[in-house]
């Protein structure tokens, strides 16, 4: 197995920057909709199309920076999906024969119901591939399952925003939970690619110091034969 090369730091850097900006434009939600979200919608559904109303153009620029909020929000997650997906392309190949094929990375992350348990048994097989040093895998097998739970804890709050009774009243809905649920799993995905790069790089240089040792013993004559 070959060491970490450059490329792949760098897009378990870039992974790291997504998740950051995925977070930070939760977050600027979230604080939009405690400040002003319950009393823009109020004064959305008050002003209806009515343009010219007093206080309609304060309440357009309000929707305009909502908007944009949203739009950060959709790109940023955009961003997430498209640098994970690079690293899971670039990592796999150091990974050895127990990776899993490309196939069943994008499968196990995109065909629904397969997606709610796939993903974490497909990264633990990444994980494995690497070959980290020995007694790491309990602290793994925490740090996966603490991920994939904080993960679909924070799908969920945000899949169930439309039915709540905070999304009626406000904007989004978003609040404090969400994003707190949020930015645990970005920390954690975080940790997760971390552990897999760097077990990648530990991995490799084990197995070099291993070739290295026997090259060097092939090298040195056998002093116990006996000589002529």
């Amino acid at each position: 197995m070959r060491p970490v090369s450059p490329s792949r730091r760098r897009s378990a850097s870039a992974v790291y920057a997504a998740l950051a900006a995925q977070v930070l434009s939760v977050a600027a939600l979230v604080v939009f909709e405690q400040v002003r979200g319950v009393r823009l919608a109020l004064e959305i559904s008050a002003f209806g199309s009515d343009a010219q109303a007093s206080g309609a153009r304060a309440v357009a620029g309000a929707a305009t920076v909502f908007a944009l909020l949203i739009l950060f929000a959709a790109v940023t997650t955009i961003f997430v999906i498209t640098t994970y997906l690079l690293w899971l392309v670039r990592i796999r190949p150091g990974s050895g024969s127990a990776a899993p094929s490309m196939r069943s990375l994008l499968a196990g992350w995109f065909v629904p119901v397969l997606n709610l348990a796939a993903p974490p048994v497909l990264l633990d097989r990444l994980w494995q591939g690497c070959r980290p040093a020995e007694g790491r895998r309990s602290h793994w097998l925490v740090l996966l399952a603490a991920w994939w739970t904080s993960w679909l804890t924070a799908a969920a709050l945000i899949v169930r925003l439309p039915f709540s009774p905070r999304a009626e009243a406000g904007l989004t809905g978003l609040g404090p939970a969400e994003l707190a649920a949020v930015a645990l799993a970005a920390v954690l995905c975080a940790a997760t690619v971390q552990q897999i790069t760097a077990a990648q790089t530990s991995g490799a240089r084990h197995r070099r110091r291993i070739k290295e040792s026997h090259a060097i013993a092939q090298a040195v004559p056998d002093l116990s034969a006996p000589t002529p």
